[in-house]
C-alpha cells in the first residue's frame, strides 16, 4: 500500500531592502504579476511597508517594499528609516537589492552595515542588468562585505525584464521555514482599497512634476462610497486631494487652467479602472498643509 505523502509547504514575509530607487516596487510587482508598489524614477517614492503576496505550488510568501535606505538628518526621512527597520526585523528572509548601474559607495555600505547581522537570512539580487553596467563591481562590495555568504543567495536579474526573477524566488522558497498561508491564495496584495487608490494617485502626480515637488507632497482621501449606478457594475465615487507642504506649490501642482490637475485624474483613473472591477468616479482636488513633513502625528498617519 502507497504512503500518502504530504507536500509541507512554506510560508514567509520577506522584507525588500536597499538604496532609494534599485527597483524594489519594480520587483514585488514582477513577482507579484500586479499592480501593488507605485513606481516612479524619483527616490523615496515608497513610504509604506507595502505587502505584495507570492503563491505558488510551494507556499505563499509576503513580500515587503520598504521605503529605501539612504542617509539624512530630515524627520521625514528618519521616519522612513523606521519603517524599514521594523520590516527587516520582523522578516523570514530578507532580500537585499542592489543596483548593479551605481558604483557601491558609503550610503551602500551604510544599507550593508545595516543587514550584517541578518546574514544568516539573507539573499542578494544585483539588479538592473539590462543595463550596461560592471557588475564586477557590485560582487566585490559583496564578497568583502558578507564574507560567509554563499554565492548560491546572490541573483543576477532585471526586474523590469522579468528576467532571473524564478531562480531568485525558489531559492526565497528554499529557506522559507515551513507553515501555513496567511492570506487567503486568491491575494495578491492586503492594501485596503482607500490606501491603493491614494497611492496611485501619487504615482501619477510624482511622475510629472518638477523634481523638487514628489517629495513635498500627499494624498488624502476624503470621501468614498458606492453609489446606484445605471447598470449592474458597481459605481464607486472617490474625492481625493493632493496636499502639498507650501501655497506656492499648490499652482505648480494645479496647473494652468487646470491641466495638470485634470491630468493627474485622468491617468489615475486610468489606472484605477484596470485595478479594480468597479466603474471609479474621481473628483481630484489640490490644497496646501504647511509644513506636513514635520508634523508628528501626520507623519506616523501616512507612513504606518
Amino acid at each position: 500500500m502507497e504512503e500518502n505523502i504530504q507536500i509541507k509547504q512554506k510560508a514567509a514575509f520577506a522584507t525588500l531592502v536597499g538604496r532609494p530607487s534599485v527597483g524594489k516596487s519594480t520587483l514585488i510587482n514582477s513577482l507579484c504579476g500586479e499592480k501593488v508598489s507605485i513606481v516612479s524614477p524619483w527616490p523615496q517614492t515608497t513610504r509604506n511597508a507595502v505587502r505584495g503576496i507570492v503563491n505558488r505550488p510551494e507556499g505563499q510568501i509576503v513580500f515587503i517594499d520598504t521605503p529605501g535606505r539612504h542617509i539624512s538628518a530630515k524627520k521625514f526621512n528618519r521616519k522612513l528609516l523606521e519603517v524599514s527597520k521594523r520590516s527587516i526585523g520582523d522578516a523570514d528572509v530578507v532580500v537585499y537589492l542592489l543596483d548593479a548601474t551605481r558604483a557601491p559607495g558609503a550610503e551602500e555600505s551604510a544599507v550593508a552595515d545595516y543587514l550584517t547581522p541578518f546574514s544568516e537570512k539573507l539573499v542578494v539580487a544585483i539588479n538592473k542588468m539590462d543595463i550596461q553596467s560592471d557588475v564586477a563591481k557590485t560582487l566585490d562590495f559583496l564578497k568583502g562585505r558578507f564574507l560567509t555568504l554563499a554565492q548560491d543567495r546572490i541573483f543576477k536579474i532585471s526586474a523590469a525584464q522579468n528576467d532571473g526573477l524564478n531562480p531568485l524566488l525558489k531559492k526565497i522558497f528554499d529557506i522559507s521555514p515551513i507553515g501555513s498561508p496567511f492570506y487567503p491564495t486568491d491575494c495578491y496584495t492586503d492594501q485596503d482599497v482607500q490606501f491603493r487608490i491614494a497611492e496611485i494617485i501619487r504615482e501619477k502626480a510624482v511622475n510629472r512634476l518638477r523634481q523638487e515637488l514628489p517629495h513635498c507632497i500627499y494624498v488624502e482621501i476624503a470621501d468614498a462610497e458606492f453609489r446606484d449606478a445605471e447598470t449592474e457594475r458597481k459605481k464607486l465615487w472617490v474625492r481625493a486631494f493632493i496636499i502639498t507642504e507650501r501655497e506656492s506649490q499648490k499652482g505648480m501642482v494645479v496647473g494652468k487652467g487646470g491641466q495638470m490637475v485634470k491630468a493627474i485624474r485622468l491617468a489615475a483613473l486610468k489606472d484605477l479602472q484596470s485595478v479594480f472591477d468597479w466603474k471609479i468616479e474621481l473628483d481630484l482636488r489640490v490644497k496646501t498643509a504647511n509644513d506636513w513633513r514635520t508634523n508628528d502625528a501626520l507623519l506616523k498617519r501616512i507612513t504606518d
